[in-house]
């Protein structure tokens, strides 16, 4: 392992990393205890946190809520099209949970801001106005970055666990 933060930062290349995806691997335990995954696209915060929306009506959706306040799930995130020479990707575990009043507010802002030509579209707008967001807080990450060296790693893991 290389590149470990030991001072409850995330490290830069890491966030760095998520900024530059756009859509992550969303795995969790469907409401019968199996596991699955979806796509969703996501925007980071600098805490960091992740954003995405989607309808608490979709399998997804009833199988985080069933859990009550934050639902355990992993995720990926990376690039198509990689060779094993330049394969960089963020792996992850933590909390996942639907935002509600202010904090969904805020979550709107930075999922426009990552997406801005929502906001030039009135009905993405509109759609984006009546979903619901959610938001992943990361207990570990790990950025796989094979341009460092075959197998480089770097991880985190917040301080105070979410």
């Amino acid at each position: 392992m290389t590149g470990e933060s030991q001072d409850g930062v995330c490290p830069p290349q890491i966030q760095r990393a998520l900024d530059e995806h756009t859509t992550l691997t969303l795995a969790y335990l469907d409401e019968a205890g199996f596991p699955q995954a979806c796509a969703v696209f996501y925007a980071a915060t600098d805490v960091p946190t992740l954003v995405f929306v989607s309808s608490a009506d979709t399998a997804h959706g009833r199988a985080l809520l069933a859990t009550g306040s934050g639902a355990p799930v992993a995720f990926t995130a990376q690039r198509d099209e990689q060779t094993w020479t330049d394969i960089t990707g963020i792996q992850g575990r933590g909390t996942c949970h639907r935002l509600t009043g202010h904090a969904a507010a805020a979550a709107r802002r930075a999922y426009a801001q990552r997406f801005p030509f929502i906001d030039t579209a009135p009905n993405l707008s509109r759609a984006l106005d009546s979903t619901d967001f959610w938001e992943i807080r990361p207990h570990w990450l790990r950025l796989v970055d094979n341009t460092r060296g075959f197998g480089h790693k770097t991880e985190w893991t917040p301080k105070t666990q979410n």
